[in-house]
């Protein structure tokens, strides 16, 4: 096992910028130095990547009503 060193809380900026894709690079790049805090970027990576998934989902729904919504068919 290797020995626990304390990494910098700026690797929390990489799943804050790049959402997943930042966690799984910041999981991986100091997950031997400091396993807890790469744990925490990637599920912060997850809980961004899921919350921009639902208002995406929430912002077309509503752009789409608004579109379909003086059509006669």
């Amino acid at each position: 096992m290797y020995p626990e060193r304390p990494r910098s809380n700026w690797w929390y900026l990489l799943p804050i910028f790049f959402s997943l894709i930042g966690g799984i690079i910041a999981y991986f790049a100091i997950r031997r130095d400091d396993p807890r805090k790469a744990k925490k970027c990637l599920y912060l990576g997850i809980i961004l990547t899921m919350i921009s998934i639902i208002i995406n989902i929430g912002l077309v729904s509503v752009y789409e009503s608004q579109i379909w919504s003086g059509v006669n068919i």
